[in-house]
């Protein structure tokens, strides 16, 4: 029982750090952003890097700046109008999948997404409190087409996704049993 009790402890530190990690790498290059870069002015500044810092221009149809940029709702700023339930939403999603996972599913392979996931949301959470919204950065022009702005919590949240669809995938056809 020793044993099991300090390899539990072993990954619990790992999976702290990683979601420390996300959430301290997204809040220092919020922090940067919004400190440094002035609010995109799609309508005033139409010329790309959009009044933003250009990363690249129009490689292979590609254009990469990072802007700052505000969000109010959820995704591509849904619901902006709503922000007192969305915060309860959001805080309540991250209690909810944390207790899935961590004290009722305990199923190993889920640690690392749902922690990524988690660290995501957690960090998309703290702008709320700390600018009442979101900031955004990471502005990509792909053929012609302005793909919304974006964050580092946001990436986490849609790699923490897709790592999960693919754990899962994978024990569904390669995995006789898994665990419970």
């Amino acid at each position: 029982k020793g044993k099991g009790a300090s390899v539990k402890a072993r990954i619990a530190i790992k999976l702290l750090i990683i979601g420390i990690a996300i959430v301290v790498a997204d809040t220092a290059i919020k922090a940067f952003v919004d400190a440094t870069i002035p609010m995109i002015s799609l309508a005033t500044t139409r010329a790309f890097p959009y009044g933003g810092i250009a990363v690249f221009e129009n490689f292979y149809g590609i254009s990469f700046a990072i802007n700052h940029s505000t969000n109010t709702g959820a995704a591509w700023g849904m619901f902006g109008s709503y922000q007192l339930p969305l915060i309860i939403i959001r805080i309540t999603a991250i209690v909810m999948m944390t207790w899935y996972v961590f004290l009722y599913r305990k199923e190993s392979s889920w640690f690392v997404p749902f922690t990524i996931i988690i660290a995501g949301a957690i960090g998309n959470v703290v702008d709320f409190f700390v600018y009442g919204h979101v900031v955004d950065m990471f502005h990509f022009i792909l053929w012609g087409y302005s793909y919304p702005v974006f964050n580092v919590a946001d990436m986490a949240i849609c790699l923490g996704a897709l790592s999960l669809v693919i754990v899962i995938w994978w024990q569904k056809h390669f995995c006789k049993t898994t665990e419970k």
